[in-house]
Parts: structure tokens; C-alpha cells; sequence
């Protein structure tokens, strides 16, 4: 008999397949050529996805199973449930 979920952000889907409902982010550009990479989770951290951002436009990653973080490169102002972040100051 499987293990119960003791994690309250990933649920079950059908079948044995998970999804994962992590944290959302997000980040405005304040300049063109913002860039977004996300970095992998386990014993090496990576690149795995990366994005470019004009100005104005916005982006709003989640972390995930595979996602353990997000750098950004440029100005930006990145709004969290912790409060806003302005690259630019």
C-alpha cells in the first residue's frame, strides 16, 4: 500500500500521477531583455527553462518539483506573497 500524501501542495491526479502546486512569482519587466532562467532541484543545480522579457511584459513562474529556483537578470520589480522586489535599486 502506497505512502498517503503528507504534502499539502502536490495532489493526486488520475491515475499515479502528481502534479505539484508550489509557489507562484510574479515578475514584471522594467527594461527589454529581462531574462528569467529556472534552476533545477537535486544533487546539481542547473538551467532547465529560460525566458526573455520586454519591458512591460510580465511572466508568472512557479516553482515546482523540478523548479528549486528563479534568477533574473535585468531590471524587474518580482512580486511574491513575502512582498515586492525591485532589481532595479
Amino acid at each position: 500500500m502506497a505512502a498517503e500524501n503528507q504534502n499539502p501542495s502536490v495532489e493526486k491526479n488520475q491515475g499515479d500521477e502528481f502534479t505539484f502546486d508550489g509557489d507562484y512569482v510574479a515578475i514584471k519587466a522594467l527594461e527589454n531583455g529581462v531574462t528569467i532562467i529556472g534552476l533545477t532541484r537535486g544533487k546539481e543545480t542547473r538551467f532547465h527553462h529560460t525566458e526573455k522579457l520586454d519591458k512591460g511584459e510580465v511572466l508568472l513562474p512557479q516553482f515546482t518539483k523540478n523548479t528549486s529556483a528563479i534568477k533574473i537578470r535585468g531590471k524587474a520589480e518580482i512580486y511574491t506573497k513575502h512582498g515586492l522586489i525591485n532589481t532595479a535599486e
